[in-house]
């Protein structure tokens, strides 16, 4: 990384100044470990973990608080109103009842497929790149032929063949993680390529290490930023797809999910009816909960990538300077003025 000095950083010297004496306060005084985070948490980060633990927090207390989604009411649709806050469908069910439930099941598709997608992927592209040889050319092969094959075509055909009453969120979600592990499997086998190579990994193995245990302690502590970003993408990837599936009727269909609200609030004609209540809340926060993911995600990928660390703290030195050159220029402007009513009073005398 790039060191900001008189030399080679354009900025003022009070902005240096500034930072000299930041570090000389901080080494003053140990450091707590909130402190040491906050150099890492950044304000999308933050407001991605608010986000996602709000919406998760929903998915997990909700359903005590709600109620049973399944009763069915002699209401019929109705609007949102003191006793249902989101109204109700056509059969008189709660929505916020169904919402809850829904979440959760969203939630623990999207989980479920992260895990099993980067097991998948730490496997035929970790695995395979240190043993090298026939298992990694034939794990190389695997992930070529998932890569070339359309991925939502895939999935459509797989949940096709499924009978409608085994599918289930676990079949649901063994099913996107089938698909959606080669990508991953591909970026951490060419990073294992790069760190195999290095003199700790063969001091390992020439002290005889066994080749899991050199994976697990040397090689994999290095990925995983890696794996993080793209357990993430695929906590991601599984709820849009789950909704998709759902949307046209590939879905679990005996379990409720966001994906399965929309698909009955479509086959119930909510859009022509007007009750916005009933689609509206299950689209919301599939849109809030990929946005917050997707800003935990751009933030790790900032931590993680030296680069983009470094912009970070060119911009917010840039920014410091700004500041420091508006607050001179003002005092010169008011100095100047100061001095021109000075000289006008004298003349006037």
């Amino acid at each position: 990384m790039t060191n900001f000095t008189p030399e080679n950083n354009p900025l003022p010297a009070g902005v240096l100044e500034a930072e000299d004496e930041e570090r000389d306060r901080a080494g003053r005084r140990p450091r707590s470990g909130w402190r040491m985070l906050m150099p890492t948490m950044t304000p999308w980060l933050a407001f991605g973990l608010i986000l996602v633990a709000a919406i998760t927090l929903f998915a997990i207390f909700g359903p005590l608080l709600f109620g049973d989604p399944t009763v069915v009411r002699n209401i019929g649709l109705t609007g949102p109103s003191t006793e249902f806050p989101l109204g109700t469908t056509k059969t008189g069910q709660d929505v916020l009842a169904q919402l809850a439930y829904a979440t959760r099941g969203s939630l623990m598709i999207g989980f479920t497929v992260g895990i099993l997608a980067t097991a998948l992927s730490a496997f035929f592209g970790i695995y395979g790149a240190y043993v090298g040889g026939f298992a990694d050319d034939s794990f190389s092969l695997l992930s070529n032929v998932f890569l070339v094959i359309p991925g939502l075509p895939l999935v459509i055909v797989i949940a096709g063949f499924v009978p409608r009453e085994s599918r289930g969120l676990w079949t649901i979600a063994v099913v996107l993680a089938l698909t959606s592990w080669a990508a991953a499997a591909r970026v951490l086998r060419a990073q294992t390529l790069s760190v195999r190579n290095r003199d700790y990994v063969a001091a390992s193995k020439i002290s005889g290490e066994s080749a899991w245990r050199v994976i697990v302690v040397e090689i994999l502590p290095n990925l995983l930023p890696v794996l993080a970003s793209q357990f993430v993408f695929a906590v991601i990837a599984a709820i849009l797809g789950e909704a998709g599936l759902a949307f046209i009727g590939l879905g679990a269909s005996n379990s409720a999910t966001l994906g399965t609200m929309l698909y009955f609030a479509q086959n119930g004609f909510a859009l022509s009816v007007g009750a916005w209540w009933w689609f509206i809340p299950p689209g919301l926060i599939i849109a809030l909960l990929g946005m917050g993911l997707s800003l935990i995600n751009f933030s790790i990928d900032e931590i993680i990538n030296p680069k983009l660390k470094h912009m970070r703290e060119h911009r917010r030195l840039a920014r410091k300077a700004a500041k420091l050159e508006r607050r001179l220029t003002g005092s010169q402007t008011h100095d100047r003025a100061n001095d021109r009513d000075r000289t006008e009073e004298v003349l006037a005398r």
